[in-house]
């Protein structure tokens, strides 16, 4: 993903409603692959 995507990917979840705690958390899971980032259907903002 080139840096024109991640801006766009980004945005598209702060239009959505998430938290920027929760696209970090959301990225360091596809980036790492570690569960503790995984998000949770229950998560609400």
């Amino acid at each position: 993903m080139d840096m024109q995507e991640m801006a766009r990917f980004i945005q598209g979840l702060r239009s959505a409603g998430w938290s920027e705690e929760k696209i970090n958390d959301f990225i360091l899971y596809i980036e790492s692959g570690d569960e503790q980032y995984k998000p949770k259907e229950n998560d609400k903002d």
